[in-house]
């Protein structure tokens, strides 16, 4: 009888670092260079160190958004709590899963990815993905099917989670504005929150007064969520 591969999980993420880099970028924002149009753009922190792993977050912009919305969401605290941040851009309007099937975006994050390691020390014990809006959806979606990368997964404003194998149990940080006239807080997060927690995962919900949107204390919060504590 010929025996037949599982099918590959669409979501999944395999880079991982080979090599502790010999060096370092200036610090400061830099296009990978992998993509001819919507590159994936890398801020590294001032004051890392060869050798020195240091935390790292891949955060997604929403719908009609490019790679500069993503970095936007956290880039404030990047020097103070040296954190490498990482922002790709999806192929269309929006991220593949939102409309379809995951598919070219994952393969752009996965190359991404391996650049990065490449070219900074990360901690993966601290390596987390986020997002607002779209971004946040996708985000969850492929964070849970990547829990064996992913230790966090910061969603702001998410609308749903995208349908992919789970892996590993990564902890969640879920904000959303009672207001929300764009993704209503009765149909997305106060659905998907319980159904999360009921899945066994660690979640940390916070709902605020106002629209879609990110205000500043919750990003603080999301942050010190995180507990990457400055050095």
């Amino acid at each position: 009888m010929e025996r037949r591969e599982a099918p590959r999980n669409a979501a999944a993420l395999n880079a991982r670092p080979k090599s502790a880099p010999v060096s370092l970028p200036i610090p400061g924002q830099h296009l990978l260079g992998l993509e001819s149009a919507r590159d994936t753009l890398l801020y590294v922190p001032t004051g890392l160190e060869v050798g020195v792993p240091a935390p790292l977050i891949l955060l997604l912009h929403g719908a009609g958004g490019e790679a500069a919305g993503g970095l936007g969401l956290l880039s404030a605290f990047a020097d103070s709590h040296r954190i490498i941040m990482a922002a790709p851009s999806s192929r269309g309007s929006t991220w593949d899963g939102i409309r379809g099937a995951f598919g070219p975006d994952v393969d752009v994050i996965n190359r991404a990815l391996e650049r990065i390691f490449q070219l900074v020390s990360v901690d993966l014990n601290r390596v987390a993905i986020g997002g607002f809006s779209d971004g946040a959806s996708y985000a969850l979606g492929l964070g849970l099917a990547n829990g064996n990368l992913f230790s966090d997964v910061v969603a702001f404003s998410p609308g749903f989670i995208p349908l992919a194998p789970k892996a590993g149990k990564p902890r969640v940080f879920v904000s959303h504005g009672d207001g929300d006239s764009v993704l209503p807080i009765d149909r997305t997060s106060r659905r998907l929150v319980p159904s999360l927690v009921r899945d066994g995962y660690e979640v940390t919900y916070r709902e605020f007064a106002g629209p879609h949107t990110v205000p500043g204390p919750v990003v603080q919060e999301a942050v010190a969520w995180l507990g990457w504590q400055p050095w």
